[in-house]
This record gives structure tokens, sequence and C-alpha cells, in this order.
């Protein structure tokens, strides 16, 4: 009955989904509350949608009632749902909780009367005009005003935080809406800084509960920005909140950040939100589809021309949409449209993504974002609140050591034959616990190597933690050293534990995430072996090449490197053949029929099919 009542409730909130623009996931704007207010003026309404509508098919439409204490009129609000909906356009709602997001992102102080008072008010307000409406990125708070000191007390910034904060959604936004429209759903969209939410008030654990539904951030701009956010995570935090509460996550969003560094990056996001099969894309925002203009001397690659999968070239092409008159691409409304255009043709035909179980408690921040740098390296991520059943191999990072009961889930799971990999991070951080398993140490002291010996040579020095353990009780798979061969010591990089009918590993997470990058591909294919237990294929390729599997025996591979680079999949088992989806021609295998080579262009992706006999 539960099932059946998540199934209906995601399809009214996805009404125009079957049939709509495209086949199998939906397209919004949401629209801030500056722009919101200009559309009192029709003119500038029809001009700036027109620019928008003439270049990429949109489904809905949201409108913000506040930003930075702008609340936008009745009449504006209305006459703006009025022209939408006879464009044939849904439309719904959104709010921006902050007080003056250029400082600093300023939030609402939530123990503050008054600012309780507006916080309810604009809820109100929002529920009287619309049906749904999102909370966009900002329902937290990073007010440490003096009444906010007092209020906390002795209690840490974070458990303060989330009970305010969990206190502040039923209290301020949910009851108030839904006593002014009892149909109103509140959908929380939550951003994409996941790992430290708690610290802010973001509560994982109760809120895509405590809420109608999620919205997924999944914008990762530039990753050598502030926020230092992996590609992957454009994949794989929808994954993660789909776990959360399964059937509750509506949709991604992604911005117009990073599209500094080439047209490629927006294009790469908003495909790999569709990747992990998001119900919809929701483009922020009105403002930078009209404001962001195509430039080829910053947009366009030098990679382009080698028959990449976003094509700039062609994205220039004129257009002609829902039958109005030809358009020249000006905005970056455009790559959205081409970019949807192109996956529409094969999202569909996409099972349920599946990949190798990460466990993360809530709460849980340690080796932070771990999870995405793994993906890069052609692990596919699936992270889950709950320690998994029934699997063969199980990961878990330092993160795992917020769950007092760690040690007897890993225990269990070795008994019955399966396998465990804990980082070094969470070696170090329980070893106590570890060295029930085996006694096994990660020291405070660091080791500085550039090769891994028969597994091949790094082309930097790294840094990494040295990890020890007893000879003969536990062996290296995977070694490091400066030099390694030839060299006088030498340092795990994976290790092998036996304990019971199973094997726990230790992998050696380096000082700068990043610097897994520049393992050797050898290296990294002996990772993935262990790893990919639990999946019918695996990779064998450098870093910076993603591997996406759904249960349907379909998969993506994608590479976010700036050159060409050629891969080999292996298959489990004996399969009659890969058959590309995009271009409807089948792979030869190399030998044994169960290794497949493919090169793939720069920032490219290419789907599969696994055919049987």
């Amino acid at each position: 009955m539960k099932k059946l009542i998540c199934i209906l409730f995601v399809t009214l909130c996805t009404s125009a989904l079957w049939p709509g623009n495209y086949r199998s996931f939906k397209v919004s704007v949401y629209t801030r509350a500056y722009e919101v207010e200009k559309m009192k003026d029709l003119q500038w309404l029809d001009s700036t949608w027109n620019i928008i509508s003439g270049q990429v098919k949109v489904d809905k439409i949201y409108l913000e009632t506040h930003r930075d204490l702008l609340i936008v009129p009745d009449a504006t609000l209305e006459q703006a749902k009025r022209y939408f909906k006879e464009k044939g356009v849904e439309v719904g709602g959104g709010i921006t909780y902050t007080i003056n997001e250029a400082n600093s992102f300023e939030t609402f102080c939530y123990s503050n009367p008054e600012h309780r008072k507006t916080v309810r008010e604009i809820a109100e307000h929002t529920a009287r005009h619309f049906d749904d409406f999102i909370l966009d990125d900002f329902f937290f708070t990073s007010c440490k005003s003096d009444d906010e000191i007092k209020a906390k007390g002795d209690r840490s910034w974070t458990e303060y935080r989330l009970q305010l904060m969990t206190q502040a959604a039923s209290e301020l936004i949910l009851r108030p809406a839904r006593k002014v429209n009892p149909n109103v759903k509140v959908i929380i969209k939550y951003p994409n800084w996941y790992d430290h939410f708690q610290g802010l008030g973001f509560d994982l654990e109760h809120g895509p509960k405590q809420f109608d539904a999620v919205w997924t951030g999944t914008e990762t701009r530039d990753p050598g920005s502030a926020q230092h956010l992996q590609n992957y995570l454009s994949y794989n935090i929808v994954r993660y909140f789909d776990n959360l509460r399964p059937g509750y996550n509506l949709g991604g969003w992604v911005d117009a950040g990073g599209s500094q560094m080439g047209m490629d990056r927006y294009a790469e996001q908003l495909w790999l939100t569709m990747f992990a099969k998001a119900p919809e894309m929701n483009l922020f925002a009105y403002h930078q589809l009209i404001g962001v203009k195509l430039n080829p001397a910053m947009h366009r690659k030098s990679w382009q021309g080698q028959g990449t999968s976003f094509d700039y070239d062609e994205m220039m092409k004129p257009v002609a949409l829902n039958g109005g008159a030809e358009v020249v691409p000006s905005t970056m409304a455009r790559v959205a449209g081409v970019v949807f255009e192109q996956i529409d043709k094969f999202v569909y035909k996409l099972g349920n993504p599946i990949g190798i179980k990460s466990y993360k408690p809530f709460h849980s921040e340690e080796e932070g974002f771990l999870q995405n740098y793994l993906g890069m390296i052609g692990l596919p991520m699936d992270m889950v609140p709950q320690f998994p059943k029934d699997r063969k191999v199980v990961l878990l990072t330092e993160q795992a050591a917020a769950d007092a009961g760690i040690l007897a889930h890993i225990k269990n799971q070795l008994q019955k034959g399966g396998d465990i990999v804990i980082t070094s991070g969470l070696l170090k951080a329980i070893p106590e616990q570890i060295a029930q398993i085996a006694e096994l140490h990660c020291s405070d002291l660091k080791a500085l190597v550039d090769d891994m010996g028969r597994h091949g040579k790094l082309e930097r020095e790294i840094l990494i933690p040295q990890v020890g353990y007893y000879t003969n009780d536990a062996w290296e798979m995977v070694s490091a050293g400066r030099p390694l061969r030839g060299g006088v010591s030498g340092y795990p990089i994976l290790l092998r534990a036996p304990y019971s009918k199973g094997n726990m590993y230790v992998l050696t997470i380096p000082d700068d995430m990043g610097n897994l990058y520049d393992y050797p591909e050898e290296a990294l294919n002996a990772i993935r072996r262990v790893l990919s237990q639990d999946l019918d294929i695996r990779l064998n390729a450098p870093s910076k090449v993603a591997l996406m599997v759904y249960d349907n025996g379909t998969f993506i591979v994608e590479s976010f490197r700036d050159e060409p680079v050629t891969v080999t999949i292996t298959a489990k088992g004996e399969i009659s053949a890969l058959k590309d989806l995009v271009n409807d021609k089948s792979v030869q295998y190399l030998d044994g029929k169960s290794d497949y080579q493919i090169t793939l262009m720069p920032h490219s992706y290419k789907v599969f099919q696994i055919e049987t006999k």
C-alpha cells in the first residue's frame, strides 16, 4: 500500500512527464523573485520567454515568491501564472529563504521572533498561489547572533541547528502552508554539499520524510573552485538522495556555474543528472538562460571537432522548436536543448542504476565526498544510509565510524562469506575495532611515493598514509614506494586480511584525494576487480573514466579527460556482443568473448546494451 501511495504521489508531482516534450523526463526552469517581479511587464516577459522557449523545450516553470526580502506581489504572480498556462507550461512556486544572498548567503535566524514571523508569512503567501513549491538551497541557518548563541546553550552547533530547523520546517512552513492550501506539496531542494549539511541544520535523516519530496542539487561547476566538487557528483548525489527515501526524489538542478570552462562542462552536468534517472531536470535559472550569451572564444574548447558527445558547432546551427520560426542559438538555453534532444533518444532504455554499495550513516562527514573521487576512477558508486545486506562486497569509508555498531556489521558480512573494503581513514578512526578482524594500524607517519612496481609508475610524487600490518597475517595486493622496484621501502595501497569466510581489504587514500587520479591504470584495475564483484562488468582504464551500470544490462562509459582514451570493458562471463545504443552498432570482442575495447572522445560518453545468446 505504501509503495502504491509513493507511485501515485510521484505521478501527481510529475503529471506532465508522460506525455510531454521528452520521452522519460521533464524539463523545468526556476525563476528567481527578481525576474518574477519583472514579469509585471508583459512585454519584458514575452520577449525573454521567447529567447528561452525558442532554444529549449520546457514543461514547467517555477516562479519564486521571495528572495533577499523581496516578496513578489499577488497581482504579478497571478499574471505570470496565466501567461505560462496559456503557453501550455505547468506552473509551480519557489522560495529562497535568504536575507541577503550577496552577504555570504545571509540566512534567517530561526530563534528570532521577527524572522520566524517573516518565514511563516512567506510560506503562507506562496501556498495561496501554488499547489506545489520548492524551497531553494537555503532552508538552513548560518546565523550566530547573540540570540542564537544563547539558544544553543551547551549543545554543539550541529545538534542545535538540526533540532532548530526540523522544528522550523514543521511550525513555520509545512503547517502554515497546508492550513492556507490543504492541497499544497512542499518540496525541499537540497544543495550539492551533502557531507556538510548537518552543521547548518539540513537533516537528511528526517527531512526527506518530513517534506512531501526532495530535489537534488547536481551542480558540480568547476572542481577547482571553492566547493571542489568532482564531476561525478552530478550523478552520484541523485543516487544517494534516491536511497534516502525511494520514490520521492523528483529531480536534479543545474546552473551556469562552470560554463566558463567550456559549454562541455555545462552539458556534462545535465546529462549526468539524467543518467542517474532523475525524473525532472531543472534549469537554474531564468536570468541565466537569457543572460549567459554563447561565446565561442570561451565556450568552444580545443577538443571540439573530434566527434565529441557535445558538438559545439552542431549546437550553433539554427533551430525551429514546436513549429515556431527558425532561431539562431544565442544563449546557454540552446546547449540544454541540444543535450535533452540527444539523450532523450536512449535514456528511456536504461534500467535502474546499480553500483558498489557504500554505507554512509546519517550526519557523517569524514573523508568528505570521497565516493565522487572513486566514481571518477571507474567505480560505480551507490551510497546508502543503512548497512547493505546480501552483497558480495561493501565499501566503508571513514564515515562508517559514525555507526557505533559498525564492527558487528563488518563481522557479519565477513562470516557469511562476503568481503569488506575499508579505507585507511576508517582504519585510523577505529583501530581497536578493526583489530578484532586484523591487527592493522594507520599511524600519523606519511610516505612519499611515485612507483607501484608491476602495477605501474606514477607521473608525480604523492603523499600517502602509512598502513602497517603483521607479516603473514595480511598481504599487500598493490604496493607503492619511491621507487618500489629497486627501492628500500614500500607501503600498502591495497591490503588483504582474511577473516572467517571473507576478506577485509584496506584501500589507502592519499592525503590529497585528487591523487587517486595519479594511480597507474593497472593499480586501478586491481582495485576495481576487488570492488566490482557485484557487477556484471568492470572497466580497465586510466583515471577520469566513469562507469554507470543499470539493472537491465545497459551501461554508460564516460570520459572526463581532455584527450581521447581507449578503454577495455570486461564482462563477467561470456556474452554475445555489446550494442551501442546511440549508433545502433555492435562492438566486437577482443578475445574470450568477455573483453571489449572502445575509444572515447574527450568529455564524451558511450551507451551500451549487453547482448546475450
